[in-house]
């Protein structure tokens, strides 16, 4: 089974809540999720979700886990959604 067709809760470092909070904001998917990509995701759900999901969404885009992002890769999550603002 191709990966994006999969429900969002399948994304690796996801748990139930974060799963729960992104298809109550119309994500669905692992494929709707990599369109909007981490930025603008988080954005849907910032009001609900600590930066932790933020970390979480990128990092399991690319398969990998959270705690692996660099602290340049976090600034740089934070720009994007700062300018999205």
């Amino acid at each position: 089974m191709d990966e994006d067709r999969l429900p969002v809760a399948r994304l690796r470092n996801l748990g139930p809540k974060s799963a729960r909070l992104l298809a109550e904001a119309g994500i669905r998917t692992i494929a709707e999720l990599r369109v909007l990509g981490a930025a603008k995701a988080y954005r849907r759900v910032a009001d609900k979700a600590s930066l932790n999901l933020l970390w979480a969404i990128a990092a399991g885009l690319e398969h990998r886990d959270w705690r692996e992002l660099t602290h340049k890769e976090k600034d740089s999550l934070l720009a994007q959604v700062r300018r999205l603002s």
